[in-house]
């Protein structure tokens, strides 16, 4: 069969999970949509227009894989000032211009335009944008309207407005403020609960359906109107027949005005950065880790928000938290991209009606949260801990986009990043002499290993990363890379946190990605993404033992093992596992090992997610190295998920003549006649007879864990006993 064929198959063997991942998106899509559109001061069915338009164009004419589009939160501040100083009807213009100068750039092809920005530049600037979201909707979440001049005065008058919530003197105010609380915390703690039946629905639905219940519960239970104040109530959600009807009539009357250009380019420029850092950040995500086509992506988005701002829709973006929730429910392809379009529609034409039930300050708590998020003081923690110098270009960028604007906070953030790599070296001349030099050689060696071998000279930073990233772009990632820094007198933290996700995509796809001669650099931080300058004394930094470790230390010593507590950045031996493919592991520390570390556990900690969507999570896990080949598996107990996922596509195997172990377990893999020889009775009695645990087999070695937490000292022997009487079942005669 051809390969040709082989993608067809394979492509209508995902639609359901496409389908099903396209659903989920748009639970999470329509309350986002809703709020961000009203936060920007446009009318609530925009959010919804431009998800849905960018959803149908760029799933047939984009270049990425598993991306979600829609209304993106950095451009709330931008909008709100358009729609302000140009008025809605001019604004829609602006979008349109904005959408064809994105198109322009893509044939261009300057998809490369986000790797010009230095990253603590662009985390300021998002941070930014995040206080603004936060600074402007957290008022409307307790129920409270202000009018203020900028986004620093709505910050300073949160405490007042917190006053002011405590003081309400209508019931109508009180129930809205506390329909805002809620919804505040069911986003807090939603993370926070690895339930996987709770997770089948997202926060931001739970809130609609719950806003939606208590509606219901007094019109038709108590027999009276719903006791949150009309004037916070969802209004003005048109029928498909009158979203026609009524396209906005452009006003161009006002685009020649120093404020309309200023738009347009801001529009563009944010909308931009946006949708590459997040197609940079989804592609890691991607299981198949595809490389997305950024200039084909870009001609998208450029098409899709010229739709949409015809249509009176806001900008089309590409959006990490949907998209993060895309491939974390099993998206392959671009098709749940169109699904999950499909299906906004199929909820403004049916149940259009039931969204006016929801309440403002319920929809502002999702927006508070992102705002917190893309704010969050954890941010300011990083910087720190990568270099002091990086809070001041954070710091810099952050306070000129609140007081002046996001294109002007931008250009500083970039101009501090340059003036304090100067400082650093005590000299410009490094860069100005070396700016327009090729400062990357790569060849390939034949020597029997065919090593791809490149060279960087002088200095690598933000200014000429490209350069750099132009070249491993064209190397496969299943080939062997090695980058040699030796020659180079300066290498910034952007650069080292790009060069730090090459390492883990080749990793991931068979390769292997070594950095050499940076043992001749050092750093004022212990930091792995700290710039790399010449230091007289480096800095060494002795932690203590916790209690817990201490008591597995202690653990180590009775029973015989090798204890380590140290972060180990190598965890190469849990590429090929399952569990892993859509999430992307930092270290794994507490290392529990027999003598010839065949089986050992760790704590692990690993990431769900990018950027706002990010979620850090810790867990304990045993590995279990074996000698022989297996075949490859995904064990778990039977519950009602899994019975979903059978819908989805994926297909329980059966084990003869065991018929209980088949309604208690869910095992899946590609090779069922194998699957089936390998749990023989013996196999298949030691797991009915023990308790449950996730057991994954990669070929020539099993993961098992339970939970994903960190495990009990109780826990970790137990989780070990039975790891090492796995072993011993499962071992050839």
């Amino acid at each position: 069969m051809s390969p040709k064929k082989n993608n067809i198959i394979k492509t209508l063997q995902a639609i359901p999970q496409n389908i099903f991942s396209g659903f989920v998106v748009s639970l999470i899509a329509l309350p986002l949509g809703l709020g961000l559109a009203m936060a920007s001061d446009a009318p609530p069915i925009s959010g919804v227009i431009s998800a849905v338009i960018g959803g149908i164009v760029v799933s047939v004419f984009g270049g990425s894989h598993v991306t979600i589009v829609g209304p993106g939160n950095g451009l709330v501040g931008v909008i709100l000032l358009a729609i302000a100083s140009l008025g809605l009807e001019t604004t829609y213009i602006a979008i349109f211009c904005s959408g064809a100068l994105l198109l322009v750039l893509g044939f261009f092809r300057m998809g490369t335009l986000a790797d010009f920005f230095p990253s603590s530049a662009i985390q300021g600037m998002l941070a930014a944008i995040g206080l603004i979201i936060l600074g402007k909707q957290f008022h409307i979440m307790l129920a409270h309207r202000i009018n203020r001049e900028d986004t620093i005065d709505y910050l300073l008058e949160i405490p007042n407005t917190i006053n002011d919530a405590f003081h309400y003197g209508t019931d109508g105010l009180i129930y809205a403020a506390l329909a805002g609380i809620i919804s505040f915390g069911i986003m807090f703690f939603y993370s926070k609960i690895r339930n996987k039946y709770l997770q089948l629905i997202p926060a931001p639905m739970w809130i609609v359906m719950l806003s939606i219940g208590f509606s219901y519960y007094f019109e038709i239970g108590l027999h009276e109107p719903n006791p949150i104040a009309q004037e916070y109530m969802i209004s003005g959600i048109p029928s498909i027949q009158k979203i026609i009807s009524d396209l906005p009539h452009p006003d161009f009357s006002g685009i020649w005005s120093f404020s309309f250009f200023g738009s347009v380019l801001a529009l563009t420029l944010i909308s931009s950065i946006e949708s590459l850092l997040s197609i940079k950040a989804v592609d890691k995500l991607d299981p198949e880790k595809r490389r997305s086509n950024v200039n084909k992506d870009l001609k998208a988005l450029g098409l899709a928000t010229m739709g949409s701002g015809f249509l009176g829709g806001l900008n089309v973006v590409t959006v990490i938290a949907r998209s993060s929730v895309n491939v974390n429910n099993g998206a392959t392809n671009r098709s749940s991209n169109f699904f999950h379009a499909l299906f906004l529609v199929i909820f403004i034409v049916f149940f259009s009606t039931q969204l006016t039930r929801i309440p403002l300050p319920a929809l502002m708590a999702i927006l508070v949260y992102t705002g917190y998020k893309l704010a969050s003081p954890n941010i300011i923690r990083k910087m720190f801990s990568i270099g002091k110098e990086q809070l001041i270009v954070f710091f810099i960028t952050l306070i000129v986009t609140l007081k002046i604007g996001l294109i002007t906070g931008i250009v500083m953030g970039v101009l501090a990043t340059l003036i304090i790599h100067i400082v650093i070296n005590k000299t410009a001349g490094l860069f100005l002499r070396n700016v327009l030099k090729p400062n990357v050689l790569m060849f390939r060696e034949h020597d029997g290993r065919n090593n791809f071998y490149v060279s960087v000279k002088h200095f690598c930073s933000f200014l000429n990363y490209f350069r750099l990233k132009q070249h491993l772009d064209a190397v496969p990632e299943n080939k062997d890379v090695i980058v040699d820094f030796s020659l180079c007198e300066f290498v910034d933290d952007t650069v080292l946190e790009n060069i730090y996700n090459y390492q883990e995509l080749f990793s991931k796809r068979g390769g292997s990605f070594e950095v050499i001669g940076l043992d001749m650099h050092d750093t004022a931080s212990n930091h792995p993404f700290a710039s790399r300058r010449l230091l007289s004394v480096p800095k060494i930094i002795k932690n203590s033992l916790t209690r817990r470790q201490t008591s597995m230390e202690s653990l180590a010593e009775n029973y015989g093992l090798n204890y380590n507590s140290k972060k180990q950045k190598n965890v190469s031996f849990l590429n090929n596992f399952l569990f892993f493919n859509t999430k992307q592991i930092n270290h794994i520390y507490n290392e529990l090992s027999q003598k010839d570390n065949s089986i050992k556990l760790f704590d692990i900690e690993f990431s769900e997610g990018e950027f706002i969507a990010k979620e850090v999570i810790r867990s304990t896990m045993l590995h279990i190295n074996l000698n022989y080949a297996i075949p490859q598996f995904t064990l778990d107990r039977e519950g009602l998920l899994e019975k979903f996922y059978a819908l989805a596509g994926f297909k329980d195997i059966p084990i003869e003549n065991h018929s209980d172990f088949s309604k208690r377990f869910y095992l899946l893999g590609d090779n069922e006649a194998d699957i089936a020889k390998f749990f023989n009775d013996d196999v298949t009695r030691f797991f009915e007879s023990n308790p449950y645990y996730h057991v994954e087999s990669n070929g020539n070695a099993l993961l098992v864990f339970s939970k994903e937490r960190l495990a009990s000292i109780k826990e970790i022997k137990s989780l070990f006993d039975f790891g090492k009487r796995l072993k011993q079942v499962i071992a050839p005669a």
